[in-house]
């Protein structure tokens, strides 16, 4: 993971300056399990505002407690299950999304965290986590959505999932 931490700090990232979007952040947490390097993803409850039922990554909103984007995405990381801020080994940045169903300007953090974890997950916001494999996702990586594990992957999780795998060494 380090060449990604160097490959995500050497490299210029896409920027969008939208005043009208709500800033907002998330984390794609990666960890290692069974020799593997896996994503976490949550499946959302049905009782949110906003993308009801969908497979994201945790993250929301920017507040003004917020000392920056990198510590809303660690907020809200602990806030939706229950990875501490301090457990979480952030190695960079990805591009900049928008999201104009719910009028976000979404920055993403890539961040290695421990396994085995004991996860919290608040029961009001995630339904469930989903564990996805790199290497499932390196099979289809110019794909608009995947489907793993009976989930579907699609919009902006997948567009920054995309972002993510394009960074990669060229290995499955």
């Amino acid at each position: 993971m380090c060449e990604i931490e160097e490959t995500l700090s050497n490299r210029i990232r896409r920027t969008i300056d939208n005043k009208e979007l709500s800033p907002a952040a998330v984390l794609l947490p990666i960890y290692k399990k069974e020799g593997k390097y896996h994503i976490l993803l949550t499946k959302r409850t049905e009782n949110l505002s906003h993308h009801k039922g969908e497979i994201s990554l945790p993250g929301g909103s920017y507040e003004k407690e917020d000392i920056n984007l990198e510590d809303t995405a660690l907020r809200e990381s602990y806030e939706e299950i229950g990875i501490r801020p301090e457990d979480v080994k952030i190695l960079g940045k990805l591009d900049d999304v928008e999201t104009l169903t719910s009028s976000r300007l979404i920055t993403p953090y890539v961040g290695i965290i421990p396994y085995p974890y004991d996860f919290r997950i608040n029961e009001r916001e995630v339904k469930e986590l989903v564990e996805v494999p790199i290497s499932a996702l390196l099979n289809d990586k110019e794909s608009d959505r995947w489907v793993y594990g009976g989930h579907v992957i699609w919009g902006a999780t997948a567009w920054i999932l995309r972002n993510f795998l394009s960074l990669l060494p060229l290995k499955k």
